[in-house]
């Protein structure tokens, strides 16, 4: 039986890397799919990942209605076995259901990649319908790393390197940017919860909060 499937984690775990590699897999073995997407960091209609890969992709936007548009395909003879779908986290409530559908009514294979909650630790849209609809919710096992180390577990959108907590829930961005820039980066609980990024401990060189040690009192 097809399976809607969404495997998620935070940024830089490679999510799009192995939504690449599916394909690969898949299309090695005969299968003929198709590669979906929304807001990637590389432009319209691309998939991309941080290794290099790239891939032409079908652009998902407000209208889009995913199993109308497998119907329309199949139905000009064309042949489609299972879908790849990156960012996911940016997909309508509606657009999962859409894609629920595509599994149950024909049969067909949905593999889904996505980030799950957001810079303020809130659920996506369509990673809180993913969640609740999937056959099955696979956490990637490479794991990001905070820049202390620890395992990231949190997003964290920054301007300057330094972290904001307000804004909108959308703002395409990278986790490598000028300065003054929007852009993303990954922190374990503790560090998102005081708001201390990379940028801001290296100026904080003396705050408790980066020291391994508690200064002693004179």
């Amino acid at each position: 039986m097809a399976e809607l499937v969404f495997f998620s984690g935070t940024m830089d775990c490679g999510k799009s890397t192995l939504a690449l590699q599916m394909d690969h897999n898949h299309t090695a073995r005969g299968r003929q799919g198709l590669i979906l997407t929304r807001n990637d960091r590389a432009g319209a209609a691309t998939i991309s990942s941080r290794l290099g890969l790239r891939a032409d992709a079908v652009e998902v936007t407000d209208d889009l209605d995913f199993h109308a548009h497998v119907v329309q395909r199949l139905s000009a003879g064309g042949r489609v076995d299972y879908l790849i779908c990156d960012e996911a986290q940016f997909f309508a409530a509606e657009q999962v259901d859409q894609l629920a559908r595509v599994v149950d009514e024909l049969d067909i294979d949905v593999y889904t990649f996505g980030i799950t909650t957001d810079f303020r630790t809130r659920l996506f849209p369509g990673s809180q319908r993913l969640i609740e609809l999937a056959d099955r919710v696979e956490v990637l096992q490479v794991e990001a790393l905070c820049w202390c180390g620890a395992r990231a577990t949190h997003n964290a959108r920054t301007v300057g390197g330094v972290m904001v907590v307000e804004g909108a829930q959308v703002v395409v961005g990278d986790i490598s940017v000028d300065q003054d820039e929007v852009g993303y980066e990954v922190l374990c609980r503790r560090h998102h919860r005081r708001r201390l990024t990379s940028a801001t401990a290296r100026v904080s060189v003396l705050s408790p909060d980066v020291l391994p040690f508690e200064e002693q009192q004179a």
